[in-house]
């Protein structure tokens, strides 16, 4: 992860873009190609999107939207002085106790962090 961040840093001050990516600007930029990411998948069946790698050319297509996507998550991480890495594990940690194997093993019910039974406030 240093390394990558390290890169896209240097690509940026490369060609004095760091003047350009401002949290705001690198934001609306990560929702640009997520939103292309989705794209490729708007019109797949469930079926569909689970084989969509088996496929080179739509497979490419969604390898490339999910680099440009790692991409600007990774600079705006960078810019605002987070680390990735660390808190991806404290969200992980967090869902591992909104949903404990026991109770949430296949199933797919959304729990709010307030309350391990899915009811906020209750």
């Amino acid at each position: 992860m240093e390394r990558l961040t390290a890169e896209i840093r240097a690509f940026a001050e490369e060609r004095d873009w760091q003047q350009f990516h401002t949290p705001k600007n690198l934001t609306m930029a990560l929702a640009g190609e997520v939103g292309e990411l989705l794209a490729e998948f708007q019109w797949l069946t469930p079926e569909q999107s689970a084989e969509v790698m088996s496929d080179p050319e739509a497979g490419a297509r969604v390898k490339a939207e999910i680099g440009d996507v790692m991409i600007y998550l990774t600079r705006l991480a960078d810019v605002l002085g987070v680390d990735l890495v660390e808190v991806a594990l404290m969200k992980l940690a967090e869902a591992a106790g909104r949903y404990p194997v026991a109770e949430a093993r296949g199933s797919a019910e959304k729990r709010r962090a307030t309350d391990n039974r899915g009811v906020a406030g209750s």
